[in-house]
């Protein structure tokens, strides 16, 4: 017997967000002014029963005469132990603002429709078990009816400010709050997950001896703070560019440390890839500290 009070539900969060910036804030539909598309796959505890597959995928295209971005992803996770899916179909717009030579802001706005699933269909209650006539009754009448799927309408904003080399940006998600209470009656509004973004590149020849940088290596510093509910994460990036092959590490920290045992710093997550003119592919690892 288990009695639940309060739930808390946390987002699928990317390790190569900068990559894909697309999965936190719609300000960055069309961001690069052209057709482009792309996917991102995350696997979290692969060796444990508890494993948990997630997907992202995207396709975005940009209107010279309209300054505006348009943009189609879909989101999808499913958790192998309890046979748990969430899927989320979402549509894109961003709009572009000159605000002078060098300067651009970009609003956009994402609606969603959400899908999540369980498989309720194998549960067997107590009074479907009929063992004078050794037989099993189709229906039960415990009062917690659960249905075994939650469709929800989801509602994104996010603004974002760059120039060629520095970024900023902000992003809500879930503005409307969605119910994905799987109870007929229940009541569980989502929390609305805050993302605050912002990431600067430049050459390090710039700065150190261009001898030992004779490729034009360029660094990346990015931060990204997350919050949804009364959970709160802060990554800080560094990214080294070698000409077509870059390297990098995340360090994972959460500044609430909400549990007992918690640490500031829960990851180091490694990262490499590949980039070429129409191309970009990376691979990285989490080591949980």
């Amino acid at each position: 017997l288990c009695s639940l009070s309060k739930l808390h539900a946390q987002d699928p969060i990317f390790t190569q967000y900068f990559l894909i910036p697309e999965t936190l804030n719609p300000g960055f539909t069309g961001f690069m002014e052209t057709t482009y598309a792309g996917a991102i796959h995350r696997t979290q505890w692969p060796n444990l029963a508890l494993r948990i597959d997630t997907q992202y995928g995207f396709f975005n295209t940009w209107n010279e005469k309209m300054n505006s971005g348009y943009g189609i992803s879909i989101l999808n996770q499913h958790e192998n132990n309890t046979s748990y899916n969430y899927s989320q179909l979402n549509f894109n717009y961003a709009y572009k603002v000159q605000l002078s030579n060098d300067w651009s802001f970009r609003p956009g706005i994402e609606v969603g429709y959400g899908l999540k699933s369980f498989a309720f269909q194998n549960l067997l209650l107590g009074d479907q078990i009929n063992l004078g006539t050794a037989s099993i009754n189709p229906n039960s009448v415990d009062p917690l009816l659960l249905n075994d799927k939650v469709h929800f309408m989801d509602f994104t904003a996010g603004l974002l400010f760059h120039n060629t080399t520095t970024w900023f940006a902000i992003s809500a998600k879930h503005l409307n709050n969605p119910n994905i209470s799987f109870a007929a009656n229940g009541n569980a509004p989502l929390d609305t997950f805050y993302s605050i973004n912002a990431g600067h590149e430049f050459l390090l020849a710039d700065y150190l001896d261009v001898q030992l940088f004779p490729y034009e290596t360029k660094m990346l510093l990015s931060a990204n703070y997350m919050q949804q509910g009364v959970y709160n994460r802060l990554d800080l990036v560094t990214s080294l560019m070698f000409r077509n092959l870059f390297i990098g590490a995340t360090a994972v920290t959460n500044p609430a440390k909400n549990g007992i045992n918690s640490h500031l710093l829960t990851s180091v997550n490694l990262f490499t890839g590949v980039q070429f003119e129409g191309l970009r592919a990376g691979l990285s690892y989490d080591l949980n500290t």
